[in-house]
């Protein structure tokens, strides 16, 4: 052991006593994605004796870019079966438990409740909420990072401290919020955050120095600042407050992770070939792209307005609720989110454009990058 932890040991606040406490230590990563990967590799490397890996997804190679420990030959395996082997081969004395599971509110508690402390790396709001309820109901510590573009943050919620809900109330509409696949991210401000994650984790185990209970570490890449701001804990928080509802929790939960394919009307679709269809005809449809303004430099229909899906709540009074309108984004997904919502707000012929503008590039143009 000394051997191999030599340079951590002689560090005062450490030692021996602290290795053990490591080496006693059981963390559950939650994502072994762009946050996850090294968080698990320096949690590893540390020597603490219990990972336990939940991921539901496989490799894919647009994956390579910001998570290290998948390679070429890894695509179309379940991540968290690579991520284990690579941390076993890394350090044999180290138990991996593999969950290639998704979490939600119906298993965070099953999950968490082994671990000591667990580190969020998700990339979607439900899962985050989930993982935040769970760790107040069962007294675990919380270590949350996130990333968009090239901005991160993260804190740590412990108990007797604010939870993610005292910071964050109410998850986000189901798709207003772009993930890094529809927005972009770069691989090394991701690892920024997971290193910083990692060291969070093991100072909390540690019991050393000044997690960031009560603190959120905000992160701007392109400009290489850190700034942080207090975040105090909400005695009306419906999860860590004096009255907390977890039914109603469970309904925040699942209300944002529901998706157009669950929705009691079907939503109102076009597909590419009936677009082009309508757009050579005599009343063609208003065309409104709610993608970021960077993706339009990617391929974009020449005659249509964008509209950012975060910023349609504010801004759908530009548009005629009685126009024909179709609704474009990369997928289909964020653009049947706005469609839903604007449908909601009164607009009489509204419809999505059911595979995004990849699915007009690979069946109708061609000569339009698919992304």
């Amino acid at each position: 052991m000394i051997d191999r932890y030599n340079r951590q040991v002689i560090l005062k606040e450490v030692g021996l006593v602290g290795q053990d406490r490591l080496r006693r230590a059981k963390v559950l990563i939650v994502g072994v994605g762009g946050l996850g990967c090294p968080v698990a590799t320096y949690l590893a490397a540390a020597g603490v004796g219990t990972l336990g890996l939940v991921d539901p997804d496989m490799v894919s190679l647009d994956n390579l870019h910001r998570q290290p420990l998948y390679s070429t030959e890894d695509v179309g395996e379940p991540k968290a079966f690579v991520a284990g082997r690579r941390l076993r081969e890394m350090n044999p004395g180290v138990e991996v438990h593999i969950h290639s599971v998704a979490l939600g509110p119906e298993n965070a508690q099953e999950l968490i409740r082994g671990y000591d402390l667990v580190c969020d790396g998700t990339d979607n709001f439900a899962a985050r909420y989930a993982i935040n309820d769970a760790c107040v109901v069962l007294g675990k510590v919380n270590v949350h990072a996130s990333v968009f573009q090239f901005q991160g943050q993260i804190s740590v919620f412990a108990p007797g401290g604010p939870c993610y809900r005292c910071l964050f109330p109410k998850p986000p509409v189901a798709g207003f919020a772009p993930s890094c696949a529809e927005a972009g991210v770069l691989g090394a401000i991701v690892g920024v955050m997971g290193t910083l994650q990692g060291a969070e984790a093991l100072k909390v185990l540690l019991g050393a120095g000044e997690p960031l209970i009560g603190r959120l570490l905000l992160f701007e890449g392109l400009k290489s600042t850190f700034d942080t701001i207090s975040v105090t804990r909400d005695p009306d928080c419906p999860c860590c407050g004096k009255n907390p509802n977890l039914a109603l929790l469970d309904e925040s939960i699942l209300a944002c992770a529901a998706s157009k394919t669950s929705m009691a009307n079907p939503l109102p679709e076009i597909t590419p070939q009936e677009l082009k269809a309508e757009l050579e005809g005599a009343n063609p449809p208003f065309l409104l792209d709610v993608r970021e303004p960077e993706e339009l430099a990617i391929s974009a229909f020449p005659q249509s307005l964008n509209i950012p899906v975060g910023e349609l709540m504010e801004r759908h009074t530009e548009l005629d609720p009685g126009q024909k309108i179709v609704v474009v984004c990369r997928s289909g997904a964020r653009s049947a989110n706005a469609t839903s919502y604007l449908i909601h707000e009164g607009f009489r012929d509204v419809r999505n454009l059911s595979t995004g503008i990849n699915g007009w590039a690979r069946d109708v143009d061609a000569g339009m990058v698919e992304y």
